[in-house]
Protein backbone atom coordinates (compact mmCIF):
# COMPACT_ATOMS: atom_id res chain seq x y z
CA UNK A 1 0.00 0.00 0.00
CA UNK A 2 1.30 3.68 -0.64
CA UNK A 3 2.66 5.37 2.14
CA UNK A 4 0.28 8.63 2.55
CA UNK A 5 2.37 12.02 3.25
CA UNK A 6 1.67 13.84 5.90
CA UNK A 7 4.52 16.28 7.50
CA UNK A 8 5.46 16.41 11.08
CA UNK A 9 3.75 19.68 11.66
CA UNK A 10 0.22 18.03 10.73
CA UNK A 11 1.31 15.28 12.85
CA UNK A 12 2.04 17.52 16.01
CA UNK A 13 -0.67 19.84 15.27
CA UNK A 14 -3.18 16.76 15.37
CA UNK A 15 -1.99 15.51 18.50
CA UNK A 16 -2.45 19.12 19.93
CA UNK A 17 -6.22 19.49 18.96
CA UNK A 18 -6.57 15.82 20.26
CA UNK A 19 -5.12 17.36 24.06
CA UNK A 20 -7.63 19.84 23.63
CA UNK A 21 -10.66 17.22 22.72
CA UNK A 22 -10.88 17.59 19.37
CA UNK A 23 -11.57 13.99 18.52
CA UNK A 24 -13.19 12.59 16.04
CA UNK A 25 -13.93 9.46 16.92
CA UNK A 26 -13.43 7.30 19.90
CA UNK A 27 -12.89 4.03 18.93
CA UNK A 28 -12.54 2.22 22.12
CA UNK A 29 -9.18 0.95 24.02
CA UNK A 30 -7.48 4.13 23.82
CA UNK A 31 -7.63 4.22 19.73
CA UNK A 32 -8.89 6.97 17.93
CA UNK A 33 -10.24 8.69 14.52
CA UNK A 34 -8.90 11.88 13.75
CA UNK A 35 -9.05 13.72 10.73
CA UNK A 36 -6.17 15.59 9.28
CA UNK A 37 -6.43 18.40 6.24
CA UNK A 38 -4.94 17.67 2.77
CA UNK A 39 -3.42 20.47 1.57
CA UNK A 40 -6.15 23.15 0.83
CA UNK A 41 -8.87 20.61 0.86
CA UNK A 42 -9.50 20.45 4.50
CA UNK A 43 -10.21 18.02 6.84
CA UNK A 44 -13.41 16.77 5.66
CA UNK A 45 -11.54 15.62 2.24
CA UNK A 46 -8.11 14.89 3.53
CA UNK A 47 -7.02 11.97 6.07
CA UNK A 48 -8.05 9.92 8.60
CA UNK A 49 -5.61 8.61 11.01
CA UNK A 50 -5.90 5.68 13.24
CA UNK A 51 -4.38 7.09 16.55
CA UNK A 52 -3.30 4.87 19.39
CA UNK A 53 -3.16 7.21 22.54
CA UNK A 54 -2.70 8.22 25.93
CA UNK A 55 -4.40 11.72 25.55
CA UNK A 56 -1.99 14.21 26.58
CA UNK A 57 1.11 11.67 27.02
CA UNK A 58 1.87 9.17 24.49
CA UNK A 59 0.53 9.20 20.51
CA UNK A 60 0.85 6.48 18.21
CA UNK A 61 -0.50 6.80 14.39
CA UNK A 62 -1.54 3.53 13.40
CA UNK A 63 -3.25 3.88 9.88
CA UNK A 64 -3.31 6.79 7.88
CA UNK A 65 -5.70 6.58 4.93
CA UNK A 66 -6.84 9.21 2.67
CA UNK A 67 -10.54 9.27 2.58
CA UNK A 68 -10.85 9.28 -1.31
CA UNK A 69 -9.19 5.65 -1.34
CA UNK A 70 -11.02 4.34 2.04
CA UNK A 71 -14.57 5.33 3.91
CA UNK A 72 -13.52 3.59 7.02
CA UNK A 73 -11.72 0.72 8.48
CA UNK A 74 -13.10 -2.68 8.90
CA UNK A 75 -14.15 -4.58 11.72
CA UNK A 76 -11.05 -6.57 11.67
CA UNK A 77 -8.49 -4.14 11.26
CA UNK A 78 -10.46 -2.01 14.45
CA UNK A 79 -9.63 -5.34 16.60
CA UNK A 80 -6.04 -5.42 15.42
CA UNK A 81 -5.52 -1.88 15.62
CA UNK A 82 -6.64 -2.01 19.05
CA UNK A 83 -4.11 -4.63 20.32
CA UNK A 84 -1.54 -2.96 18.66
CA UNK A 85 -2.38 0.66 19.93
CA UNK A 86 -2.16 -1.37 23.25
CA UNK A 87 0.99 -2.83 22.99
CA UNK A 88 2.94 0.45 21.84
CA UNK A 89 0.97 2.60 24.86
CA UNK A 90 2.53 -0.57 27.17
CA UNK A 91 6.33 0.41 26.32
CA UNK A 92 7.94 2.25 28.87
CA UNK A 93 10.23 4.81 27.42
CA UNK A 94 13.42 2.76 26.95
CA UNK A 95 11.96 0.11 24.88
CA UNK A 96 10.26 3.23 22.50
CA UNK A 97 13.54 4.67 22.11
CA UNK A 98 15.20 1.43 21.26
CA UNK A 99 12.50 1.46 18.37
CA UNK A 100 13.13 4.52 17.22
CA UNK A 101 16.91 3.64 17.06
CA UNK A 102 15.86 0.59 15.26
CA UNK A 103 13.63 2.08 13.13
CA UNK A 104 10.70 0.77 14.03
CA UNK A 105 8.91 3.78 15.53
CA UNK A 106 9.67 7.02 13.84
CA UNK A 107 9.46 10.24 16.68
CA UNK A 108 7.65 13.53 15.44
CA UNK A 109 8.91 16.56 17.09
CA UNK A 110 7.36 17.29 20.75
CA UNK A 111 3.90 19.18 21.25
Amino acid sequence: MKKEAMSDEDLINACKEMSKGLIDADLGGNVYKKRIAYSNKGKRGGYRTIVGAVIGNKYFFLYVFAKNKKTNISSKEKVALKELARMFISFDEKRLCKLVNEGELIEVGDL
